[in-house]
């Protein structure tokens, strides 16, 4: 099989409401949904969704990668995964995004040509996964209304944005708890909002509301203060700006500088990457959550969950993209059931079919 066209498509969908971190805000999911062709006749769709915010990339720039990399792949088997990847980082050193769109559909291909569902051929563990379900910044009492009808909703863990300072996030987390009840999971995350004393100190009052974990407290470069955080504090630290690619996790592993790692494609370039993310994370013994941007749409997040349920380290997910959507551009993948609980598709591939107008 061999690649004879890819196809390259702006989507951009609104977001139902706009969604605060301590970065900024993010109003529309916004991405590159990559066709690739072959001469046999199958078709595998992917998703480039760049995060100005994390990876510092924007939608023209990844469109223009994509179209560099499928002048690159022309006649190349999709399904010959390891050509495909170096083929792909000789090309470009960094820029995960466009390799990630076409990560996912050469997997989509592979699926296909296999006959299998990618979560099996990912490892097969599970075919479903549970995700949290994530609060902006906002006021206190909004946080928590939000918060209580997620959870009424059907969902047991709620991931809630903090990172703004003592006062202010004290208030967002008592109101939360007071508003869901002892028997929910808290997870939070400051997306590099705290120094590493100020996380310290603010990890120690904020447990007083029984936390599961808090996700990236320092900035992305500061990684002797996640060491400090992780080893000054009860509650379990988890990186995400911090860990892009397999050797930043080698890296916090060797110092055990955190407790736990967020993986995302669009973070670290594809399915391949994660997979090594997760296997230096497995040997040193750290579990992994798996993530998605708030720009994906359905595409990032089915092949996310895809790996999220095939891979037994990988214990947690936040892949609650698809849920601040206005609607789904796109037909097939994942079906989700009672709120949290995601169900890969069993037909080959990720079970993807095409835009609503196709």
């Amino acid at each position: 099989m061999k690649i004879t066209n890819v196809e390259v498509k702006k989507v951009k969908v609104p977001l139902i409401e706009p969604f605060r971190i301590s970065l900024g805000v993010i109003t529309h999911a916004i991405s590159a949904v990559v066709k690739i062709e072959t001469d046999e006749g199958l078709v595998g769709y992917g998703e480039g969704a760049p995060g100005v915010l994390i990876t510092g990339e924007n939608l023209d720039g990844t469109i223009a990668e994509i179209n560099m990399l499928a002048d690159k792949l022309k006649n190349t088997d999709p399904t010959d995964m390891e050509a495909v990847y170096w083929v792909m980082d000789r090309a470009s050193a960094h820029a995960p995004c466009g390799k990630t769109a076409i990560d996912i559909a050469c997997h989509d291909l592979l699926g296909k040509k296999a006959g299998l569902p990618v979560y099996k051929l990912l490892g097969g563990y599970e075919g479903t996964i549970d995700t949290d379900m994530t609060v902006g910044l906002n006021d206190a009492e909004v946080m928590a209304s939000k918060a209580a009808k997620h959870v009424a909703a059907g969902f047991d863990t709620i991931k809630t944005k903090v990172g703004t300072g003592l006062e202010s996030d004290i208030a967002r987390v008592k109101a939360i708890r007071e508003a869901v009840g002892p028997d929910v999971k808290i997870r939070l995350d400051a997306n590099q909002g705290w120094t590493a004393k100020e996380a310290v100190n603010i990890i120690e009052r904020l447990n007083e509301y029984d936390i599961e974990l808090v996700e990236q407290p320092v900035p992305y470069y500061d990684i002797a203060g996640l060491e400090y955080v992780t080893k000054n504090t009860k509650v379990l630290i988890m990186a995400d700006e911090s860990c892009f690619t397999a050797k930043d996790a080698l890296r916090l592993a060797e110092r055990r500088a955190v407790d736990l790692v967020n993986i995302k494609l669009m973070k670290c370039g594809g399915i391949r990457e994660a997979q090594k993310i997760n296997a230096v994370c497995e040997a040193a013994g750290i579990q992994c959550m798996l993530g998605c941007m708030g720009e994906e749409t359905n595409i990032g997040v089915t092949a996310a969950a895809s790996l999220g349920a095939a891979t037994r380290n990988i214990t947690r997910a936040d892949l609650d993209a698809t849920f601040s959507l206005s609607e789904l551009p796109f037909k097939g993948g994942m079906i989700v059931e009672n709120a949290k609980h995601i169900i890969l598709p069993e037909e080959p591939g990720f079970g993807f079919r095409g835009f609503e107008e196709a």
